[in-house]
């Protein structure tokens, strides 16, 4: 059950991201991801097969942090009216709406924390399973809106967990979108064609060395928040 909630959950965010995408470059002048729908929340529009439920579920049964990815938005940059900024602004648009998804997701945790009877213990049983401590965590009699305190809190962690990867600058993750506007053009092509082979390492090293550098600061002020408030 708790894959089955961390699934759906990177689904929608997934959703979320590439409809940023292609909302922010549809208002600075590109109409291409808009007129392929894609500025939409239905999930069938953006999943790739492999990206969005073969990786993640792999990355589930072998303990490898949840990371996957969604069909690219199309983007036609000779329709914006300043390139490098609108191709950086709609770049950007997916990292941050994975953080807004997150900030969301925190202020409906503490909302539900208060609410009278159940909230505390729904919240902090969502915290520690989330956490991945499951040993010795009694999970009878829970209160009735725990499903809901832990789809929330999976979407705290899955969405700063896709902010941090995807701001990660090797390609095609939409930090190399940006970096590759500051390269020379003889370093932005071999730096291109690195990226897939990098990638591979990305996915199997960035658990273990990437992600407590960036990541772990930023869910501990998520959980400080999360507890003080």
């Amino acid at each position: 059950m708790l894959v089955v909630f961390q699934v759906i959950v990177l689904i929608f965010a997934f959703s979320v991201h590439e409809s940023a995408h292609a909302y922010a470059a549809y208002r600075l002048g590109d109409p291409t991801a808009y007129m392929l729908g894609r500025v939409t929340l239905n999930p069938i529009k953006h999943i790739d097969i492999f990206g969005s439920l073969i990786m993640p579920t792999l990355a589930l049964v072998y303990g490898f942090p949840l990371l996957g990815w969604a069909k690219p938005c199309p983007v036609t940059v000779r329709n914006f009216r300043h390139v490098k900024r609108d191709d950086i602004l709609t770049t950007l648009a997916g990292p941050v709406s994975n953080l807004a998804l997150a900030l969301i997701c925190l202020v409906l945790l503490i909302i539900l924390k208060h609410a009278p009877g159940v909230g505390l213990g729904a919240v902090q049983t969502a915290m520690v399973l989330g956490l991945g401590y499951r040993e010795g965590v009694d999970t009878t009699n829970l209160p009735a809106m725990f499903p809901i305190a832990l789809l929330l809190y999976y979407g705290i962690l899955i969405n700063v967990l896709l902010f941090i990867f995807n701001l990660i600058p090797i390609p095609p993750l939409d930090g190399s979108r940006i970096l590759r506007y500051f390269l020379p053009y003889k370093v932005e092509q071999i730096y291109s064609q690195i990226g897939s082979y990098a990638m591979i390492l990305v996915f199997f090293f960035a658990g273990r060395f990437i992600f407590p550098i960036f990541f772990d600061p930023l869910l501990y002020v998520f959980n400080f928040v999360l507890r003080s408030v």
